[in-house]
């Protein structure tokens, strides 16, 4: 009797993985899949979307080490909502698609100044959307943006999109902003979201040539004077207030940004040359202690100090330089922090008073003022943001690359 009923309990469990995994190898194959590798949405007409979808194509060279590019193939369909896209754009191309390869999802300025929130909330909740999939604001159209996007030095444009974002951590000129962190920043009180801001290389700077180097940090997607094969940049921050853009970082605010929240290991900056009214001198600058904030909310004008500490190494020289003399080196460190103080506080108060937006996260800081959630919000940090003042101490100790025994 054991035996039988053994026997029985084995055919039944047979039965169950034959079912189970027949049926989802019918529905799964890769025979019945179209992997989406980006995601564009800009705005439709009559309250409807455009979302356009970027696949990956199987190469007709397959030979090892070739140099031809992965085709892919970009649809665009209009819809009342992204669900509804999703599945218009399932029926039209015969597959099911399949999101979890996604790695950028752009929204077009327009759509991102009505708020997008709806569509956020829509992709988080969908499983097989990653929450490091990176989210770019594109100052052009979102279709646009994906067409002029060819990257020279990679044949796949997945591999481009999944690592076009690591610049950041040693240039400072966009972020890592990823769809969770967008989420995150949303539905917390204590931070507003960003996004990176893209753009297309077509208007040059009007002062290019013209006190160059300053000009060079003052740029951001739409600006940059690059020319090259790929139409499309990304430089700058997006910043958000809830689910709506409200402005924009250039090239030197976004590293800022990066700066205060830890987010960079070394960054390059030109400051004014001490021994030279008219020149700049070129410093690369590392990190030396993570950012120390302290807030002040005994009253409705928040208080806010900020201490930064840096390394910094001269990168540029001349004939004349005598960067080896400690005199000299001193000067350059005091002149470094008065600009460096100088740059911070324009930052923190342009997204104080212009932006009125949180983006640096320092409710997370004046939360541990309070002792409960309620005496949290009741003091209103989101709104009263706007009001607060700043003082920033920067201290950097600089030192010449001539002095090859340091490290």
């Amino acid at each position: 009797m054991n035996k039988i009923v053994r026997n029985l309990f084995i055919l039944i469990l047979i039965l169950v993985f034959t079912i189970a995994f027949s049926s989802s190898y019918l529905s799964l194959s890769m025979d019945n899949l179209a992997y989406v590798l980006v995601i564009g949405i800009d705005k439709g007409k009559d309250n409807n979307l455009e979302v356009s979808f970027q696949f990956s194509t199987t190469s007709k060279s397959t030979e090892s080490g070739s140099t031809e590019k992965t085709p892919t193939v970009m649809d665009t369909v209009t819809a009342p909502s992204f669900s509804t896209a999703v599945n218009l754009m399932d029926s039209y191309i015969g597959k099911e698609l399949n999101l979890s390869h996604c790695k950028v999802i752009i929204f077009s300025e327009e759509l991102a100044q009505e708020g997008i929130s709806e569509e956020i909330y829509t992709l988080i909740n969908d499983t097989q959307i990653r929450p490091s999939a990176n989210i770019v604001v594109s100052k052009c159209n979102a279709k646009f943006y994906m067409e002029q996007t060819s990257p020279e030095l990679e044949n796949l444009i997945s591999k481009y999109y999944e690592i076009f974002t690591n610049s950041s951590k040693y240039t400072g000129l966009k972020p890592n902003a990823t769809i969770g962190d967008f989420f995150n920043a949303i539905i917390c009180k204590t931070c507003e979201p960003v996004a990176i801001l893209g753009g297309i290389s077509t208007e040059k700077p009007e002062n290019q040539g013209n006190n160059h180097i300053q000009e060079n940090y003052n740029v951001k997607s739409n600006q940059t004077p690059i020319e090259g094969e790929n139409g499309s940049e990304n430089i700058g921050i997006a910043a958000f207030k809830d689910d709506k853009l409200v402005g924009e970082l250039c090239a030197l605010e976004t590293t800022t940004y990066l700066a205060l929240h830890n987010r960079v290991d070394r960054f390059l900056i030109s400051i004014p040359d001490p021994d030279d009214t008219n020149g700049y001198i070129d410093i690369y600058l590392y990190p030396n202690k993570s950012t120390k904030v302290d807030i002040d909310t005994s009253t409705t004008s928040p208080f806010i100090k900020v201490k930064s500490a840096f390394i910094g190494r001269i990168y540029s020289m001349t004939n004349s330089s005598q960067y080896l003399e400690p005199e000299l080196l001193k000067n350059i460190s005091e002149t470094c922090n008065k600009y460096l103080e100088s740059v911070f506080s324009d930052y923190l108060y342009k997204t104080s008073k212009e932006f009125k937006s949180d983006i640096n996260g320092f409710g997370k800081h004046a939360l541990g003022n309070f002792f409960t959630t309620q005496e949290y919000e009741n003091y209103n940090w989101c709104d009263n943001f706007q009001n607060a003042f700043f003082e920033v101490e920067v201290n950097t100790s600089i030192k010449s690359s001539m002095l090859l025994t340091e490290t």
